[in-house]
């Protein structure tokens, strides 16, 4: 079945203005070319998109699905024309990253910077999700390359190794746990309110995990967007947090926060590049994942040779 924009874009200007006649005025069309134009798509589809009623007309649940499709494809046609666009401009490509929020706070804009520096014609956007929906962006082609932490759930991605981080403890001054210099077992932490992000993020997820593990509840009691409001909040005394530990590090200098590190195996974390599994990937995707695995082989080297030996 073949849609043409003048008709969908009509359906999408009645669901905005409820009437067919203000939105044949919008799309400069005769009221009767757009009343046919509405009646044969309906008789195409099967289904009645619109109800008439006194004050106008109401789009029926057939209607409403048919409305969001539009809005997609007509998000879709802009980026489109966008990025062709560009290519008048001297850019030769467009690389979409999704990223996790831990990844963007530690390390990721550094590298982006590096890459953008060495490829100024490569356009970047970022957008920060959830490590699951990372995941998810990428095998479904809503981006071309995702950062996120372990584990692995969509078996549709070729992954790579990427930069190290830790996790650590975050608790308000003063606080009875704030007292000691070493590491911090989980165990302590849950008896204390926590304050944390959202759910699906992966920290909070895998806190989660290993309380489930210990038969004990994550006392979740603040669940916010953002590092920033999480050390906030923990500087008024709501609760203690598990932050990425550069970043606690970095609020540290700006809240009334003490941080001290997290006692576990899982505080270490390897992030992972991916990208859709395929023989050969666009050039761009193989050149940003070769230059930040690569960065982050050469930060592995650089940390093996200024370790101590044991």
């Amino acid at each position: 079945m073949r849609f043409d924009l003048v008709t969908l874009n009509l359906v999408l200007a009645i669901a905005d203005s409820r009437s067919i006649t203000r939105a044949a005025e919008r799309e400069h069309l005769a009221l009767a070319a757009a009343s046919k134009r509405l009646k044969d798509l309906e008789t195409r589809l099967g289904v009645q998109l619109f109800e008439r009623r006194a004050r106008g007309v109401e789009p029926t649940e057939a209607g409403r699905a048919l409305v969001r499709h539009i809005r997609s494809l007509n998000a879709s046609l802009h980026a489109l024309e966008s990025e062709v666009v560009e290519f008048s401009r001297g850019i030769k490509g467009h690389l979409r990253i999704a990223a996790n929020a831990a990844a963007i706070a530690e390390a990721l804009p550094a590298d982006l910077a590096a890459f953008s520096r060495e490829h100024p014609q490569i356009r970047i956007s970022l957008e920060d999700m959830t490590s699951a929906n990372v995941q998810q962006a990428v095998a479904e082609g809503r981006a071309d390359v995702g950062v996120f932490a372990p584990p692995l759930t969509d078996q549709r991605l070729a992954t790579w190794p990427y930069r190290a981080g830790e996790l650590a403890v975050v608790l308000p001054k003063g606080h009875a746990l704030a007292r000691g210099r070493g590491g911090l077992r989980f165990d302590a932490l849950l008896d204390y309110d926590m304050v944390g992000l959202h759910i699906g993020a992966s920290v909070h997820e895998l806190m989660l995990q290993r309380a489930l593990e210990r038969g004990r509840t994550l006392n979740a009691r603040l669940q916010v967007r953002g590092f920033d409001a999480i050390a906030q909040l923990v500087g008024e005394g709501l609760g203690v947090a598990v932050l990425p530990a550069v970043v606690a590090e970095r609020f540290a200098k700006l809240f009334a926060i003490s941080v001290r590190p997290l006692d576990e195996p899982w505080a270490h974390r390897r992030y992972l590049l991916a990208a859709q599994a395929q023989e050969v990937l666009p050039t761009v995707v193989q050149r940003f994942v070769d230059r930040l695995a690569g960065l982050a082989s050469a930060a592995d080297a650089a940390d093996a040779h200024t370790a101590p030996n044991p």
